[in-house]
């Protein structure tokens, strides 16, 4: 044990503390809220080890704090609560131990870093630390907890990289050389396993320096193998990559353009021109921007990270499709998003997103090269066909976009170009944000069944048509009441 530091607890330590302090059994905070008090990071989430009942013991927490709970697997004695805090929902998870004790409990964990034990209702600073977590934690090391840690549970090779990069660590040695050799064993463990770890790294501040670790361990290739292709292929001139590091390059630069609009966005986030060109333009739409990527997905995955894995998958197309050279013998890749959106539905159906989910990111990489944003003159009509063939996720096509320039060209990117893909992204959020009833959310001048009877036509195609038209003259300004609507559908029936 040691208590020579002091732990930097979040308030809802102290209430858990209040209500289990005369709890039957000792009640250990365990893994990542230790690791985080004593790093002096915000609490994510809380794990209680407790000998036995921790789905009983789950439930008291539950019920105490006013939550939710959940038996999460009877076999092993785990319970979660879900309780309600100033600072978000808080996942509290209670295990009975893994081993005999919690000395084996905490030996049998993946990381020493993460094999840290206090006990809630004893001295709050005093760690119990039977593999040295606490001098790796400040020495930044990963370290695995036994020599067998990661052929037992190969999920913690992406684990590993994910943290060392979270927490600004270093991988140990042998850690990374078991890394290495177990990296083709990572997809024997669950896909939902392993596609929930990827989306904690790409939830990170910068998923881009993961990625390029999760690629040279040879771990990224194991989850998304389309990406493998990528490496060393030629692009044209125009771009300062290869395919694979273009890849990477646009992650990177997504992560900047979002960190314009973050809440903790500090003035050196927007020192550069090209990002306080952002903030100038945007700020006007910064806090529902801000709400837009703070929605989450099936299971809590969170829109940035399934942004991030869209731009991660957006050129997949180019190495499926026949390079065409452009008259000065430059590679040209036509088709590939098209060709590309086939093969991320295949990926993201592999690894069990929602729906919705799909469907999103399916529509980022088929339409990434077709943006409005490029247009030369975004008229009003080009708004409305945005809007109606992308919906929400227009809103995330620009920023991808921004992303794909600045990601292709680097510190070669002209300013004239760069502000009017900025000037366009204005005007379509502006259009999303403010001005929805003239580009989005029209007013129904007539129904199909006002058509139908006012015009004598049947049910059909052509009813369709003519309401699709009659939108289109709205936002046009050729129409703006009933009567027009049905002035213009009899012309234009004729």
């Amino acid at each position: 044990m040691s208590n020579s530091y002091i732990l930097a607890w979040d308030d809802i330590i102290y209430d858990l503390r209040d209500l289990l302090v005369d709890h039957e059994q000792v009640v250990y905070l365990v893994g990542g809220v230790v690791r985080d008090a004593l790093l002096r990071q915000p609490t994510k989430d809380v794990d209680i080890a407790v000998a036995s009942g921790g789905i009983k013991l789950a439930r008291k927490i539950a019920n105490g704090l006013h939550g939710d709970f959940f038996p999460l697997d009877a076999e092993r004695d785990v319970g979660r609560a879900l309780v309600d805090t100033p600072e978000g929902r808080l996942t509290i998870d209670v295990a009975g131990f893994r081993s005999e004790s919690l000395d084996a409990d905490l030996r049998d964990r993946d990381f020493t870093i993460n094999a840290m034990a206090v006990d809630l209702c004893g001295d709050l600073n005093a760690i119990i630390d039977p593999t040295g977590g606490m001098e790796d934690a400040f020495a930044k090391v990963i370290r695995r907890c036994n020599p067998d840690a990661i052929a037992r549970d190969p999920i913690r090779t992406l684990r590993a990289v994910r943290q060392s990069v979270q927490f600004g660590c270093r991988i140990e040695a042998e850690t990374l050389k078991d890394i290495r050799q177990y990296a083709p064993r990572l997809l024997d463990t669950s896909v939902e396993r392993v596609r929930d770890e990827l989306f904690r790294l790409l939830a990170l501040e910068k998923p881009g320096s993961a990625l390029r670790i999760a690629d040279r361990v040879g771990l990224l290739t194991q989850v998304i193998p389309e990406l493998a292709p990528l490496h060393d292929l030629r692009q044209h001139r125009d771009h300062q990559h290869d395919a694979w590091n273009h890849t990477l390059a646009v992650v990177d630069s997504l992560s900047e353009i979002l960190s314009v609009i973050d809440p903790h966005r500090t003035d050196n986030t927007t020192a550069s021109f090209n990002l306080g060109m952002i903030a100038v333009a945007l700020d006007g739409y910064r806090r529902q921007l801000q709400a837009h990527f703070a929605q989450t997905w099936a299971d809590e995955r969170s829109r940035r990270g399934l942004l991030m894995l869209a731009a991660l998958l957006h050129d997949i197309g180019k190495a499926m499709v026949m390079p065409a050279g452009d008259e000065d013998g430059e590679p040209r890749f036509g088709g590939h998003e098209e060709v590309g959106a086939g093969a991320a539905a295949e990926r993201v159906a592999v690894l069990h997103l929602s729906n919705a989910e799909q469907d999103y990111v399916i529509k980022l990489v088929r339409y990434h090269m077709g943006s409005a944003i490029w247009l030369d003159d975004l008229a009003p009509l080009d708004i409305y066909h945005y809007w109606k063939r992308m919906g929400d996720a227009g809103v995330d096509l620009i920023f991808l976009t921004m992303a794909d320039y600045w990601g292709a060209v680097g510190v070669r990117y002209e300013q004239d170009v760069w502000l009017r893909l900025i000037d366009h992204a204005q005007t379509l959020l502006r259009a999303y944000y403010k001005e929805r009833e003239r580009y989005i959310d029209l007013p129904v001048l007539v129904d199909g069944r006002g058509l139908m009877q006012e015009l004598g036509l049947k049910p059909g195609p052509v009813v369709g048509e003519l309401l699709e038209q009659i939108r289109e003259a709205q936002v046009k300004g050729e129409v703006a009441s009933a009567e027009d609507a049905l002035r213009f559908a009899r012309a234009y029936q004729h």
